[in-house]
C-alpha cells in the first residue's frame, strides 16, 4: 500500500514543475478541456479540475441475481482544493431481498459497503489537441454487513486501486474516454489476496442545441479466473443551470459473473463564489 502511494504521489511530484514552468500565469492554469465523463465508473473530478469546484451525487441502482434483488444507493463529495487535484468521498451502501427462489445459501447481508476516497491528478491539458490526462488512486475500506457488526472484523478487506485517465475530445461533439488500471484486495481476516484489471471505455456524443449527452460505457474487469464485460448504455440530461440527471442500463455479456441492472445518478455542481 505504501509503494502504491507513493508511486502515484511521486509522478505527480515530477509532472507538476514541468507544468508549472509551462503555465507561466494564473488563467493559464485554468485552461480546461471540455470532456464528458461516464455515469457509471465516473472521474474523482472534472479533468483540469478548477480550484473550489464542488459536486455532490446521489446515485441509486438495482440488479437482478437469480435468487435476490440488490439495491444500490451512494453519497459522493468532490472537491478541487487546487488547480487541476481533486478529491472524493464516498460512502455506498446495499440492500438485498429475496425473490422466493432462494437456494441454501443465505442472502448476502444488508451493509454499508465502505468507505471510499480518492485522489485525481490531470497532468496534462492540451487544448491544442483536445486532450487530457490525469493519474489517480482510490482506496476503499470494505466493511462486513449490519448483521455481523460486533461478531466479526468491522473492516473486512482493503481495495486499492491506482488509475490512468486519457480522455479526447473528437469534432462533431463526439468525445471518448478510458480509464484503467490494477486493483489489489486484501482481506484483513486472512492473508489471501486477488489481484484485478479494470479497463473502463466510453463514447459519448453531446447533442446538438440540447444540452443532452447519449453514450455507451463499457466496464471490463479482468482476473485470473474470469473476464466480466458489460455493456452500459445511457444519457445525461440537463435539469437546471447546477442540476443534471443521468440514467443507466447495464447489459452484462455473459450472466454468469454480472446481471441485467439500471443506474440512476444526480449531479448538483455547487455555484462557485465570484463566478
Amino acid at each position: 500500500m505504501k509503494n502504491l502511494f507513493a508511486f502515484v504521489f511521486a509522478a505527480i511530484a515530477f509532472v507538476c514543475p514541468f507544468q508549472s514552468a509551462a503555465q507561466s500565469s494564473d488563467s493559464l492554469l485554468l485552461v480546461k478541456v471540455k470532456h464528458i465523463e461516464p455515469l457509471f465508473v465516473d472521474l474523482i473530478r472534472d479533468l483540469g479540475a478548477r480550484k473550489g469546484e464542488r459536486e455532490w451525487n446521489i446515485g441509486l441502482g438495482s440488479a437482478h441475481l437469480n435468487d435476490h434483488v440488490e439495491l444500490t444507493t451512494l453519497v459522493e463529495y468532490e472537491f478541487a482544493p487546487v488547480n487541476r487535484l481533486g478529491f472524493e468521498v464516498e460512502i455506498p451502501f446495499t440492500f438485498s431481498f429475496g425473490t422466493g427462489n432462494q437456494t441454501e445459501e443465505p442472502l448476502p447481508g444488508n451493509r454499508l459497503d465502505g468507505l471510499k476516497l480518492a485522489a485525481q491528478y490531470t497532468f496534462l491539458v492540451s487544448p491544442r489537441f483536445n486532450t487530457s490526462a490525469a493519474l489517480g488512486y482510490l482506496n476503499e475500506f470494505e466493511l462486513t454487513s449490519f448483521s455481523r457488526y460486533g461478531k466479526e472484523r468491522f473492516v473486512r478487506a482493503n481495495l486499492m486501486h491506482p488509475f490512468l485517465v486519457v480522455a479526447k475530445s473528437w469534432k462533431n461533439n463526439f468525445h471518448t474516454m478510458l480509464i484503467t488500471g490494477p486493483e489489489w484486495e486484501k482481506e484483513l481476516r486472512s492473508s489471501n489476496s486477488e489481484l484485478f484489471f479494470h479497463i473502463n471505455g466510453s463514447i459519448h456524443y453531446a447533442v446538438p442545441a440540447t444540452k443532452s449527452v447519449i453514450g455507451l460505457e463499457i466496464n471490463t474487469l479482468m482476473a485470473a479466473n474470469f473476464t466480466s464485460v458489460v455493456f452500459r448504455p445511457q444519457m445525461r440530461m440537463t435539469v437546471s443551470k447546477t442540476s443534471k440527471i443521468g440514467l443507466v442500463a447495464g447489459i452484462p455479456l455473459d450472466t454468469k459473473y454480472d446481471s441485467y441492472s439500471f443506474f440512476l445518478r444526480w449531479i448538483y455542481e455547487v455555484p462557485m463564489k465570484g463566478r
